[in-house]
C-alpha cells in the first residue's frame, strides 16, 4: 500500500474492465485520480465509491478539445499530473482486408491511435514544468505479432501505439519524463465479445466464457485479469519504474514466447507414431 502515495493520475476508459480495476487499485496505492471516459452514470458511479482522491471527467479521448478540457480539470483540481494511463479502447472491424470500411478503420485508428497521441501532447507541458512524469500507453501482443486478435486494424493499431510510445520516449525521456506501454495478452473483459458483435450486458456476461476459452492458452494456466494490466501500470506509475523508458511490457502469461509445452510434446508422440507405422 501506498507505492502512488501523493502522485496524480489520469486513467482514460475508466467506466469498464482495465481502466475500472486501475482506477481502484490506484486509490488503494494512495493517488488521486481522475476517470475519463464517454459513459457518465458509469464513471460518476465510480467516482462516488472511491471518494475525495476520485473525478470523473466525461470525455471522447478522440477529440482534442476534449482531451485538453481533461488535462486542465486535473490540473485545477489536483495542481499536478503525475501519471497518464492511456488505456481507453474499442474493438475494431473484423474480417479481410477487403472487406474493411474505410469510416470504420478511421474511427478504430481515431480511439487506439489518435487518443494516444492527444494523451501525451497534453499533459507532456505539465510533466515537463514539474520535471518528472510517467505516460503509460496501453498496447496488445496483437501489436506485437499478428494473429492475436480478431481484428487485424486493431493490431495495425495496437502496433502503432507501441512504436508511438518508443519515439515519444526518446524526446519526453530528456525531461525526465517516462514513456512506456503494456501489452496485455488474453485478459477477460468484455472486448472479445463486443469484437465478435456482442452489445451492452451481453458482452459483459461473456467474460465467464472467455476465462473457460482462454484457461489453457497459454503456460500459466488460466485467462489474465484486469487486476494483472492494473498492477503492471501501478509499477510502471510509481517510482519503482523510475529507470524505464520506452519499453513495452508483455503480460500475457507466456502466450508469446513459443508453443506451449504439453501440446509439443503431444505433436512429438503423434510424429513418433506416424513414423512407427511406416
Amino acid at each position: 500500500m501506498g507505492r502512488l502515495k501523493g502522485k496524480v493520475a489520469i486513467i482514460t476508459g475508466a467506466t469498464s474492465g482495465i481502466g475500472h480495476c486501475s482506477a481502484e487499485r490506484f486509490v488503494e496505492e494512495g493517488a488521486k485520480v481522475v476517470i475519463a471516459g464517454r459513459r457518465v452514470a458509469e464513471g460518476e458511479a465510480l467516482a462516488g465509491k472511491l471518494g475525495e482522491a476520485c473525478i470523473f471527467v466525461q470525455t471522447d479521448v478522440s477529440i482534442e478539445e476534449q482531451v485538453r478540457h481533461l488535462v486542465g480539470r486535473t490540473i485545477e483540481r489536483f495542481g499536478r499530473i503525475d501519471c497518464l494511463f492511456n488505456n481507453a479502447g474499442a474493438p475494431a472491424q473484423t474480417g479481410g482486408i477487403e472487406e474493411l470500411e474505410v469510416e470504420r478503420f478511421d474511427a478504430a485508428m481515431g480511439i487506439l491511435v489518435r487518443s494516444v497521441m492527444l494523451g501525451m501532447k497534453h499533459v507532456a507541458g505539465q510533466m515537463r514544468r514539474q520535471g518528472s512524469g510517467s505516460i503509460i500507453n496501453n498496447a496488445s501482443i496483437a501489436g506485437r505479432q499478428a494473429g492475436y486478435s480478431s481484428s487485424l486494424v486493431y493490431g495495425a493499431a495496437k502496433a502503432a501505439v507501441i512504436q508511438l510510445t518508443r519515439a515519444v520516449s526518446m524526446e519526453l525521456g530528456e525531461a525526465n519524463i517516462r514513456v512506456n506501454s503494456i501489452s496485455p495478452g488474453a485478459i477477460a473483459t468484455g472486448i472479445l465479445g463486443k469484437a465478435l458483435g456482442l452489445e451492452g450486458e451481453v458482452a459483459e456476461k461473456s467474460v465467464r466464457v472467455t476465462e473457460q476459452i482462454y484457461a489453457a492458452a497459454q503456460p500459466i494456466p488460466r485467462a489474465g485479469q484486469p487486476r494483472d494490466i492494473a498492477d503492471a501500470a501501478i509499477f510502471l506509475a510509481s517510482d519503482e519504474s523510475s529507470f524505464m523508458n520506452g519499453h513495452d511490457l508483455v503480460v500475457d502469461g507466456g502466450v508469446t514466447v513459443g508453443k506451449n509445452w504439453s501440446a509439443q510434446q503431444q505433436g512429438y508422440v503423434r510424429l513418433r507414431e506416424m513414423f512407427a507405422n511406416q
